[in-house]
């Protein structure tokens, strides 16, 4: 359904500044911004600036809202000008529209159940109902929102979509490669966002939330890559 074409990388959730430079380093296409006060990865929006500063051209800042008021969404990207934003929360069309003021790129997440409920989500339709979005944005449904480092069940998923999509939910640099495969003929074009499976590990061995590890960037970078050139050779034979 799609032309052979370089997967787009987002790394999400990010609070220093060593971390934003080894995003950009192994080549980064969007930073994302938790502008979300419940999320432990949420930054306020003068940090989120503060680090946006640091993008060089062509990387884009994203930055992502739960719930958050119209005005609020139009105060924060107020601030940090170039940046999309993602609606993560229960927004709808009119919502993204009137935070947007109708202009501004959005992308919208879309939370699709664990298991084999991920087969009753309807994503032709939700793409439909929010057909103004840049695009539908794929995370696994958990309590709360977004990062739950979950993955659905990638196979469940409609096999044309009329939309670009966005994987994530559960991504490292182990997975990616077979979740790209398998979603990437499913809609126009396809990135990837990822946040836990690029995070330190802390002396438990579970992530150390919002801090990030650039081995493992630049090891999930890879993996993407390897991605792209695997279904590019699966494509012209």
């Amino acid at each position: 359904m799609n032309h052979p074409q370089r997967t787009r990388i987002k790394i999400c959730g990010l609070t220093r500044e060593e971390d934003v430079d080894a995003a950009v380093a192994a080549g980064a296409d969007a930073i994302g911004f938790v502008l979300y006060a419940r999320s432990p990865r949420a930054v306020s929006v003068e940090r989120a600036a503060e680090l946006a500063r640091r993008l060089p051209p062509f990387v884009t800042p994203v930055l992502l809202f739960v719930n958050e008021s119209a005005s609020s969404v139009i105060a924060a990207c107020a601030r940090i000008p170039g940046a999309c934003v993602q609606f993560h929360g229960d927004e709808s069309p009119e919502d993204c529209a009137a935070a947007t003021l109708g202009t501004r790129p959005y992308l919208r997440a879309a939370r699709i159940p664990l298991g084999d409920g991920a087969a009753q989500f309807d994503l032709v339709e939700y793409a439909q109902r929010y057909s103004k979005a840049q695009a539908i944005l794929l995370d696994a449904h958990v309590d709360g929102y977004g990062g739950g480092g979950k993955a659905f069940n990638w196979s469940l998923l409609p096999t044309s979509v009329a939309s670009h999509l966005v994987l994530s939910g559960g991504l490292t640099p182990a997975n990616v490669t077979d979740g790209i495969l398998q979603v990437r003929p499913r809609g126009l074009s396809l990135a990837v966002d990822v946040s836990s499976g690029v995070e330190a590990d802390g002396p438990d061995g579970k992530p150390l939330k919002g801090i990030k590890d650039a081995h493992k960037i630049h090891r999930f970078v890879a993996a993407v890559r390897a991605a792209d050139a695997s279904y590019l050779q699966t494509t012209h034979v």
